[in-house]
């Protein structure tokens, strides 16, 4: 091999190896979520499965009703709750989704979709299979509709704000601004699970149980985007996304 062409198959091994660690990490952050909810789930049959939540709520609002600070932070809470809405999320989905085609982002756009019908059906799957009461109507200060586990809101936030940050990242050539965008949508996640709380709309394990599944569930749409971009790239098919113009500039 000339010495001309040693640094670019370097290189090439490189990135070869990144993808793979990056693989084998979201395996073992599907794996991590979905032991983590298992966990929590077991809980749930304990006698003082209510002693931790039990807690958290009456911390957060020590008289039932009136969460806890001033009235402005009750308002901020339930307009940052809304974030994690079907309604809320389906809007941005409708604009990210347009944004993806005209880009010729279709492998991304097919995901993102993927991604939220699929995070809806673990939500209402879930809730249906544990059909979990949520906490007393006294403390709750939003309206709510189902069952209480898993949180819905905080499960589709963390699958759609996770989903559309990893997406953006490869728009990014720079570092910070990878990291910039992921922590951006992990806050976004962590903000609507911990309004529902706040709010009394779900007790607090019910929100770590969301965070789990929606984690868990992007990780799995990363990895099976990872592994068609690898295997439709050497087909040269259609699905797979095409290089953004101008966004490097």
């Amino acid at each position: 091999m000339q010495s001309a062409k040693i640094l670019p198959f370097l290189r090439r091994i490189v990135q070869l190896a990144r993808g793979e660690f990056a693989a084998l990490g979201a395996l073992g952050g599907i794996a991590l979520g979905v032991l983590a909810f298992a966990g929590i789930a077991d809980d749930l049959t304990q006698a003082d499965s209510h002693g931790f939540d039990g807690r958290v709520l009456a911390w957060m609002q020590p008289v039932a009703g009136r969460p806890r600070g001033p009235w402005w932070l009750h308002e901020a809470a339930a307009d940052l709750t809304s974030l994690g809405g079907i309604s809320v999320l389906a809007l941005f989905a409708v604009a990210a989704i347009g944004i993806l085609l005209i880009l010729r982002k279709r492998l991304s756009a097919v995901l993102l979709v993927t991604g939220l019908a699929g995070g809806v059906a673990l939500s209402e799957g879930l809730k249906a299979l544990f059909e979990r009461q949520r906490p007393p109507a006294a403390y709750q200060a939003v309206d709510t509709l189902n069952a209480s586990f898993p949180s819905g809101h905080a499960l589709l936030a963390t699958v759609f704000y996770l989903t559309v940050a990893v997406l953006m990242t490869r728009a990014f050539p720079r570092r910070r601004l990878k990291l910039f965008v992921l922590g951006v949508g992990i806050v976004f996640a962590l903000l609507v699970g911990l309004t529902r709380v706040y709010l009394g709309a779900h007790w607090a394990t019910d929100v770590l149980a969301g965070w789990c599944v929606g984690a868990a569930w992007a990780m799995a749409l990363w990895l099976v985007s990872y592994s068609v971009e690898r295997h439709q790239r050497i087909r040269h098919a259609a699905v797979v996304d095409e290089p953004a113009v101008g966004l490097h500039e």
